[in-house]
């Protein structure tokens, strides 16, 4: 009998189903201690060119560059290119109906028929009771200058802040937080709105015109059916 144990005995640990401190009961009845099970090693670092990758996606990669605005908030006329006649239309539009320009600018950031009226109407009542009140439109820019904001954060343009401390040299410490960056820009997109609206809307009006067509037009050639012409019953020659 001692024999046969100590071969089951054996056999048990030679077994490769168990776990390597046995799982089973001793000689004596008593449950044997399992080891705890061996920590999942480390991750292996992986790395881009150089850069850590996290999750497939490199860590501390540099952020694609700003792209500056088609045409300056001054440029009254755009970059008399092919878009020269939408250019006109534009600042005539800012000039005498910014409210139009305005409805115009939203449908075509928004991509869908229908958001002419509801960003229009709004604006012109502000605009009519800025002029009431004050005598001149400062009530508008504060409902309006949130789409320079979407529109400069949907294609990665330079904001006001940005481009001015290239120029000037100076404030790089401010540029280069993310956050603190984001703040002034919004604050530099109301100043914009505030004291130069009608630039401000015409240089949107050109940007928007020449990345994203009208909603209300697909590019699709349409067929157009003219009706047969009249035709008389003879003989023939």
């Amino acid at each position: 009998m001692g024999a046969a144990d100590d071969a089951n005995h054996r056999h048990e640990e030679a077994s490769p189903l168990l776990p390597p401190g046995g799982g089973g009961a001793g000689a004596g009845g008593k449950k044997l201690h399992q080891s705890p099970p061996p920590s999942p090693p480390e991750a292996a670092k992986c790395c881009a060119d150089g850069v850590p990758v996290v999750m497939g996606e490199p860590l501390g990669a540099p952020a694609p560059p700003r792209e500056s605005w088609n045409s300056g908030v001054l440029s009254c006329l755009g970059r008399n290119d092919e878009f020269c006649s939408s250019d006109v239309e534009v600042c005539l539009l800012g000039s005498i109906a910014p409210c139009v320009l305005y409805g115009s600018n939203v449908e075509r950031f928004a991509a869908r028929p229908g958001t002419f009226a509801n960003s229009c109407l709004p604006y012109t009542g502000l605009y009519m009771l800025g002029n009431a009140l004050f005598g001149w439109n400062c009530i508008a820019p504060w409902f309006s200058h949130h789409t320079r904001t979407a529109i400069r954060r949907r294609y990665n343009l330079e904001g006001s802040f940005e481009a001015f401390t290239k120029q000037c040299g100076c404030c790089h410490g401010l540029v280069e937080d993310e956050g603190n960056r984001e703040h002034l820009e919004v604050a530099c997109d109301l100043a914009t709105h505030y004291f130069c609206h009608p630039c401000a809307l015409c240089q949107e009006g050109r940007e928007l015109r020449r990345r994203v067509p009208h909603p209300g037009f697909n590019g699709r050639s349409v067929l157009v059916m003219t009706p047969p012409k009249e035709q008389t019953m003879g003989r023939g020659m």
